[in-house]
This record gives C-alpha cells, sequence and structure tokens, in this order.
C-alpha cells in the first residue's frame, strides 16, 4: 500500500553524499514536514549510524530501496552527489518504486580520469593517524556556513569511506542509467561545482528514454549546492513532489520551480 500524505503528496527519499549522513538533510526534511510532506533521510553503509560497515553500491542502493519500501513503495528519490549517484541507480534498478527522481550534485562521470588520483589521497588520508579528520574539519570550517557544519557534524564523519566510494561508484554509468528510467528527472547542480561537466548529457540521456527533464542551476551554490542554498533547493523539493503526486496536474518538470530566491534554469 503506497503512503501519502493526508492530501495525497508523495513522500521523499534523501541519500546523503560521501562522508556525511542523514543529518546533512535537516533543514529539508524540517522545510518538507512544515509542509506536511513525509520525509525520509537514510544513512548509506559505512556513514552515519552505519559506520564500520563496508561501502558498495549495491548495498546503497538496497538502503534506499528499503526506505522506499518504508513509505509506501514509491516515493521521489534525492541524492547529493555520493547520494545522487545512488539515487540514479535506483531508479534504473527498481523502476516501480521511482515517482521522481533529483539529481543534485553528481554531473561528472564516476569514471573521470582523476579518479586514480582521488584514490590514492584518499587511502592515504584514510592510512595517516588521525585519518584526514583535521583536513576535514579545515575544509568545513572554509565551506560551510556554521548551521550548514553542524548539521553535517552531526551524524559524524565517515572517514575511512572514500576509498572504497571511488572503487564502487566507478562500477556506476549515469547516463546509460539515466536512459533507463521514465519517472521525471530534476537534475540540481550549484553554479560553481565543479562536477558540473556532464549535466546537458544528463539532461539528454534521461529525455532519450522518454522522461520529463529539467536541469536547474542555483546561483551562488558549489557542490554542497542543498547546504549552501538550503532555501532555494527545498523549494526545488516541494515543486517536484507537486509535480509527482497523485492529485498534482502536473506529471513531469515541464517547468522550473518559481521560487523567491533566483533560480537559473536550463531546459
Amino acid at each position: 500500500m503506497r503512503v501519502l500524505s493526508d492530501d495525497g503528496r508523495t513522500p521523499v527519499v534523501l541519500a546523503h553524499g560521501a562522508r556525511t549522513s542523514h543529518t546533512m538533510w535537516r533543514r529539508q526534511v524540517d522545510a518538507l514536514a512544515a509542509a506536511g510532506i513525509r520525509a525520509v533521510a537514510v544513512d548509506l553503509p559505512g556513514h552515519g549510524a552505519r559506520q564500520g560497515e563496508r561501502f558498495t553500491l549495491d548495498g546503497a542502493v538496497d538502503a534506499v530501496a528499503r526506505a522506499v519500501d518504508d513509505v509506501g513503495g514509491r516515493a521521489l528519490v534525492v541524492g547529493l552527489s555520493l547520494g545522487g549517484y545512488v539515487a540514479v541507480e535506483h531508479r534504473a534498478r527498481r523502476p516501480e518504486q521511482s515517482a521522481g527522481l533529483v539529481a543534485a550534485s553528481c554531473s561528472t562521470p564516476p569514471q573521470s580520469r582523476l579518479r586514480e588520483a582521488w584514490l590514492v589521497a584518499a587511502r592515504l588520508l584514510e592510512a595517516s593517524p588521525d585519518r584526514g579528520e583535521r583536513l576535514n574539519d579545515l575544509l568545513v570550517g572554509l565551506t560551510l556556513d556554521a548551521e550548514a557544519a553542524r548539521d553535517v557534524a552531526a551524524g559524524g564523519y565517515a572517514l575511512t569511506v572514500m576509498a572504497d566510494v571511488l572503487r564502487e561508484v566507478v562500477a556506476s554509468d549515469t547516463l546509460t542509467a539515466l536512459a533507463r528510467g521514465v519517472s521525471p528527472v530534476w537534475i540540481v547542480n550549484g553554479r560553481w561545482d565543479h562536477f558540473r561537466s556532464r549535466e546537458r548529457a544528463m539532461l539528454a540521456a534521461a529525455r532519450s528514454g522518454g522522461a520529463g527533464a529539467r536541469l536547474i542551476v542555483v546561483p551562488r551554490a558549489r557542490h554542497t549546492v542543498s547546504l549552501d542554498a538550503p532555501v532555494a533547493f527545498s523549494r526545488v523539493l516541494l515543486e517536484a513532489v507537486a509535480a509527482v503526486s497523485p492529485r498534482s496536474p502536473a506529471a513531469a518538470p515541464t517547468r522550473g520551480p518559481r521560487p523567491r530566491e533566483p533560480l537559473s534554469s536550463a531546459r
């Protein structure tokens, strides 16, 4: 049986970025709850309450699938960075569970030529005495405001998971996976995100499978778009929920969101 909000709106499942946890979504979960929309943020293997487990792509997709089952079997699935790659893969593998997809900050193919360099760096950091904790804290302090930093830290940092992540996500072909689904897709990136190189290819891949798809670029936001621009990002989610819910006249993202904060969008 599907579990909807009292007014018939589709629930939301959110998947976090690498080294973080479900707590990074606190402001989005609060915004959805305030609108009466059921939302569940999951911990992927090796992260949050599941630290100590090995990260695998299969295990991550299973975590999302279980969360979707918990909210009734069909949901709008939202993922950022690592969570975005996982959400794309979930939509391809479990199409019956996907009411729609919001794929944020994951528009560079996992097979990037930089992957081997990142993997070497991750292994060196994970083998260091503090497992990269000081560098992690420095980067958080430099890139996030105080509220976002508290939200990210609340679930703890997965300091020994990146080598597994880099090894596993290379098996995901995001363009092929996007072409396999038919549920609507929102591709969301920060204007200053360094992972935007294939955003238009992702848009075309989603459309090639017959799905409605839209690209949204958020000004003044970086790779951590949901943390840099939480209000704007939450409005994208509210628009997406409205588009995929049974009582909504819109069944696909044919129009971009109309938030008070400016967004750039491209069809």
